[in-house]
């Protein structure tokens, strides 16, 4: 029997989330009592983190009769969340808009153009924040034709991470995770993954990580002081915030491919150059320390940019 398209979705939904974590042991060979795990997000159907909160909210928006019949999704995205958009729009039948930069990778366009996403390119000069400014225009103009999911906004984002990404943190560390380290874009995968570990034990530290500085080459991640600030985003709770410079983060690409035999995203590179901070911090404290950090995406996305050929 051919699967209906609600019965293809289910499908595609039941296989986001309870991604494995993966130890990169040579990276803290040299700091004693110091673990750092990587959750491996890519191996979500739409090959990262952002499936979960696009899910969630695509989930929700149905269930309250927000989606569908003739009225599509409208959002803007840098990329990851646009591609888990436009899958689920394949998937379960919905169109599907999308207000984005048009300097994001090649590799984004064409994931965008097979799954049929409708794409309105924005000028790069105005980052995430001109994608948002127009897909707040064509939300105001025509109401009728689109769910303005805005995901910056949209507290079933960081709800999905509450409900999956900080348990199965949990679950696969048992309960021996002591620091978690994620980077800050919409800020949802931050903010409910850290307010349930929380939870599940106060004492755990959590960083939150952003570009060090407006400029820079960490895609979708935001410089929170001079952005659009997300509603969903809490400054107060992280324990600290660590700024990370787009260089760093490219030498940890290069680093993670050629010693540890993982090829990821320059803002997973990022989360893991944070957590090795944390871990040096550790260490000089004298404390042990199991430190859980999100790879939001493999470096499939990216491999046409410059910077692996540069020294």
């Amino acid at each position: 029997m051919i699967a209906t398209a609600k019965a293809l979705g289910s499908s595609i939904l039941e296989r986001i989330g309870n991604t494995p974590l993966v130890r990169l042991e040579r990276l803290t060979a040299h700091l004693p009592g110091v673990e750092i795990l990587g959750k491996a997000e890519w191996a979500n159907p739409g090959g990262s983190v952002k499936d979960r909160a696009a899910s969630s909210i695509v989930t929700d928006a149905q269930r309250r009769g927000l989606l569908g019949n003739g009225r599509g999704l409208l959002d803007a995205t840098s990329g990851n969340t646009g591609i888990a958009y436009a899958m689920l729009g394949a998937a379960m039948q919905f169109p599907v808009t999308l207000c984005m930069p048009s300097n994001v990778s090649v590799e984004r366009k064409k994931y965008l153009s097979a799954y049929g996403a409708e794409v309105i390119w924005t000028d790069p000069a105005d980052g995430s924040d001109g994608a948002i400014r127009k897909a707040r225009e064509l939300a105001a103009d025509f109401p009728e034709l689109y769910y303005y999911a805005d995901q910056y906004s949209n507290d079933e984002n960081w709800r999905a991470h509450y409900r999956t990404t900080g348990n199965e943190i949990w679950e696969q560390t048992e309960g021996q995770v002591t620091d978690f380290v994620a980077a800050l874009g919409t800020s949802g995968t931050f903010m409910g993954t850290t307010r349930r570990l929380r939870e599940l034990n106060p004492r755990i530290r959590c960083y939150s990580m952003q570009p060090d500085s407006p400029f820079n080459g960490l895609e979708g991640l935001k410089h929170m002081a001079t952005a659009i600030v997300p509603k969903i985003y809490d400054p107060t709770l992280a324990d600290e915030n660590i700024e990370m410079a787009t260089e760093t983060a490219y030498k940890m690409v290069k680093h993670l491919g050629k010693h540890q035999g993982l090829l990821v995203g320059v803002s997973a590179a990022a989360a893991v150059a944070a957590a090795m901070e944390v871990g040096e911090q550790a260490v000089a404290e004298g404390r042990e320390a199991v430190i859980v950090t999100i790879l939001c995406d493999s470096a499939a996305k990216y491999m046409s940019e410059r910077f692996w050929t540069e020294e």
